[in-house]
């Protein structure tokens, strides 16, 4: 009896030890302040932006307010889109650097990566001096005859896409290439054997077989892409919202905590329904494979 309990405290020790400081890091920092956040959306705001514990419903009937809805709608779209042009720009990206030798492909991973040992002010900025109205963008489609007077960029949802995509870009492009470098070649060889077109062998195996990574993509971009608010501010220049903009707003200046914390709620609830999904789908996967 005492041996088995020695036996079972050198088990659990080390497990403790590896799992207690990650726990209480989560249930500090991430379990108590999201608590927090839910608590105070069912709070009312005071006369002078403080926090009136009395419980209301009034935050989340304001979302369905057509301007606090438009924004949300507006939001989501925004987040679909960039997603969806993430997916069709990374996708032959990843798939061309995982096809290259290890050597090769690690250079153009870290060509990804690059932009990011810069300052995000900075590449911001930069798309700003790119399309402003005597910038190189409008200078060239005016010497090119395809413009007659230089265009609006900046300050636009069209602009605020750009650098959306471009930021997000990597977060869509790693997880697909890892899935991709996964891929066995034997399989596309049998299935070429067999007589199977290109395209054939890319829709019925290659594709498949990568989805997780495209799942994890979708995941990486769509979530932050639906509450970032820096790209916004810089490229939209306060004339584009976002959900992001909104719950910053209401959180700083505005000091409506309530209504901030119940559009983070929002937030939190679609992340959670996207991790659900992700999780049923792994384990199809496993059931598949097994």
């Amino acid at each position: 009896m005492n041996n088995k309990n020695i036996l079972k405290r050198k088990t659990t020790l080390p497990a403790l030890a590896m799992a207690g400081p990650v726990s209480l890091w989560m249930i500090l920092f991430v379990t108590l302040p999201m608590l927090y956040i839910i608590y105070i959306s069912f709070m009312a705001r005071g006369v002078f932006g403080d926090v009136v514990y009395e419980f209301s419903l009034k935050s989340y009937e304001t979302l369905l307010d057509a301007t606090y809805f438009k924004v949300i709608v507006k939001s989501i779209r925004a987040a679909l889109i960039t997603t969806v042009l993430c997916l069709l720009i990374g996708y032959p990206f990843a798939y061309y650097i995982a096809k290259k030798p290890k050597e090769v492909a690690s250079r153009l991973i870290m060509l990804i990566m690059i932009p990011f040992w810069t300052n995000s002010l900075m590449r911001l900025n930069s798309w700003l001096l790119l399309f402003q109205t005597s910038g190189p963008v409008n200078k060239f489609l005016l010497s090119a005859g395809f413009i007659d007077a230089p265009m609006s960029f900046v300050y636009t949802d069209g602009l605020v896409l750009v650098g959306m995509i471009t930021t997000m870009l990597p977060f869509a492009v790693l997880p697909m290439y890892s899935s991709i470098e996964k891929l066995s070649n034997s399989l596309l060889e049998a299935s070429a054997d067999l007589g199977a077109s290109r395209r054939t062998t890319f829709f019925n195996i290659t594709l498949p077989l990568t989805f997780p990574g495209i799942f994890s993509s979708i995941i990486l971009v769509f979530i932050p892409s639906l509450g970032i608010y820096t790209v916004t501010d810089m490229l939209g220049g306060g004339k584009v919202l976002y959900i992001g903009n909104i719950i910053k707003n209401q959180f700083g200046a505005i000091r409506n905590w309530p209504l901030g914390a119940a559009l983070s709620v929002l937030l939190i609830v679609i992340t959670g329904l996207l991790i659900f999904i992700y999780t049923r789908f792994a384990n199809i996967e496993d059931m598949e494979v097994v």
